[in-house]
């Protein structure tokens, strides 16, 4: 898996949330290509700065919030 900055990471986690309707954790970190782990930090400060919502149907998943 690569190395990227936390900032490189926000963009992919935004970028690739504004394609789907919402998505797993680990969705994600596949998608972006990193550790489940280093998304679930980034998801953490996305939700903090109000970007992204977390939801529970069953499970827990995440989208970008509606403007």
């Amino acid at each position: 898996m690569t190395e990227i900055s936390q900032e490189e990471l926000k963009e992919k986690v935004l970028e690739y949330l504004s394609k789907v309707d919402k998505a797993k954790n680990r969705e994600v970190a596949n998608a972006v290509g990193v550790r489940k782990r280093e998304v679930d930090k980034v998801i953490n400060e996305l939700a903090k700065e109000d970007i992204i919502e977390f939801l529970y149907i069953g499970t827990s998943f995440v989208k970008l919030k509606e403007k």
